[in-house]
């Protein structure tokens, strides 16, 4: 099966130790399930870091992109809950990508998720985004213990409707990262892929200067509807 649709909102977050039961409880209990029931948004998952960081990743899938920028959602981003509030009051880390998502070749649901970030050079995305459909993905996704994977690419004006809004303090996002994400079964085979493909030179050709940032996690926690 496919993801839920061809939007997606990634969030990457830390807390200080001595606050992470409640920042687990709070995602569990109360953020993953009110995301899930606005309109648009149909299925979230959240994982926990084994290599890399930060530690805790999101994904939030929705129908289309411009779902993460509608009044509603906007409305709510500025009005969170007392607990939102307090629980977003200590992070030590938050980053944020909504993404359009570009190769859709997942397949059902995966235990272990290894994620690769980079900025390329945007006039290079149809070539990108060729490699990705046609050889990258295909070859990771065929290896022992994989299923699945998919990537997309931070829309800019989604990612920066917030801050037009004034409904959220954060820097505007300048640069069009990519996220793509290899799903399996085993943590080890996710990530001994995306590090034997996405290298610095597999990447260069597409305008990627630095190296990518590369993260392998275990799912805690996922709910759809």
């Amino acid at each position: 099966m496919a993801l839920f649709g061809k939007g997606m909102l990634i969030t990457l977050t830390e807390v200080k130790p001595r606050h992470e039961r409640d920042f687990n409880e709070w995602y569990n209990r109360e953020h993953i399930d009110e995301r899930v029931n606005l309109p648009g948004f149909r299925r979230a998952r959240r994982y926990v870091a084994l290599e890399g960081s930060p530690k805790y990743f999101a994904t939030y899938e929705c129908s289309k992109v411009s779902d993460l920028a509608t009044p509603g959602y906007l409305a709510l981003l500025a009005n969170q809950t007392a607990w939102s509030q307090a629980v977003m009051a200590r992070f030590t880390h938050f980053h944020r990508l909504t993404l359009r998502i570009r190769v859709d070749l997942t397949h059902g649901i995966g235990g272990a998720l290894s994620a690769v970030r980079f900025v390329p050079d945007p006039g290079k995305r149809r070539a990108l985004t060729d490699w990705l459909s046609g050889t990258a993905l295909p070859q990771a996704i065929a290896r022992p213990g994989l299923l699945g994977a998919a990537a997309g690419e931070n829309d800019l004006e989604t990612a920066n409707a917030p801050l037009q809004a004034k409904s959220m303090d954060h820097r505007r996002v300048e640069q069009a990262e990519w996220a793509v994400m290899v799903e399996g079964a085993d943590t080890d085979a996710t990530d001994a892929a995306v590090r034997k493909i996405f290298t610095p030179s597999a990447l260069k050709p597409f305008g990627v200067s630095e190296a990518p940032t590369i993260g392998t996690y275990r799912l805690l926690y996922g709910n759809s509807r």
